[in-house]
């Protein structure tokens, strides 16, 4: 049986909304990510894409986060 590939972040459009579920990559930067708000059951909102793609404005819990595009790869979300 294959596992189900959930999307992530980088795939979502401006004005989508999804429901992070899981955050990896490498340790140090899943941690910073995950201090800064993006939790597994956070509601995240793509806002803007910078014109060359990178990097990504997202919000979440109220306040405006912008990270890399090879960052939000590592987030899997659910709409």
């Amino acid at each position: 049986m294959m596992p189900v590939m959930l999307p992530t972040l980088a795939t979502l459009a401006v004005g989508e909304s999804a429901v992070v579920r899981r955050v990896s990559g490498r340790r140090a930067i899943a941690r910073r990510l995950l201090e800064m708000g993006l939790v597994p059951g956070t509601r995240v909102t793509v806002r803007r894409i910078a014109p060359l793609g990178d990097p990504l404005e997202l919000r979440v819990r109220n306040y405006a986060l912008s990270i890399r595009r090879a960052e939000a790869a590592g987030i899997d979300v659910e709409p």
